[in-house]
């Protein structure tokens, strides 16, 4: 049974491997495999990512004692992260996760919720409410990849 929780300090390796996971599996048939390698490369810094899961505080989706997603939403809104392990797609593990953020962000008084999307999740988006605001072009690594700002209005 699929349940969301708050994130614990201890799970942050569980969600690089989420985050590797989406990127590696899901995203790879929007971007090319140098993009990819950008994006979630096997050398990241260990102890940055640990505390940018601390600091973003992201609600964690467990399926069966194993961490399949996590998301989070920040104080104005932006949702910096949001990912469902490649290895458990089209299981409502997403949609779950939305709605959490959705009752997060009414909870906090929060008047629009917006992210940085990448093209695989653009379509996600825009069936929870999202509307495109423009195109980006970003650089990780010195790789160019392409992704889009979206916003939804609350209230």
């Amino acid at each position: 049974m699929l349940a969301i929780r708050a994130f614990r300090e201890g799970d942050e390796a569980a969600l690089l491997r989420v985050h590797r996971s989406a990127i590696r599996t899901i995203a790879a048939r929007d971007y090319t495999p140098e993009q990819i390698d950008a994006w979630a490369p096997e050398d990241a810094d260990l102890a940055a990512w640990a505390e940018r899961m601390r600091r973003n505080q992201p609600f964690v989706a467990v399926l069966d004692e194993g961490i399949v997603g996590y998301a989070d939403v920040q104080a104005d809104g932006h949702i910096d992260h949001f990912f469902v392990s490649g290895e458990h797609p089209r299981r409502r593990i997403g949609t779950r996760l939305m709605a959490c953020l959705h009752e997060e962000a009414a909870r906090r008084g929060l008047a629009e919720l917006h992210a940085d999307v990448s093209a695989t999740a653009e379509p996600f988006f825009a069936r929870h409410g999202f509307v495109v605001v423009r195109r980006q072009r970003p650089v990780r690594r010195g790789v160019t990849l392409h992704n889009a700002l979206m916003r939804k209005r609350l209230g």
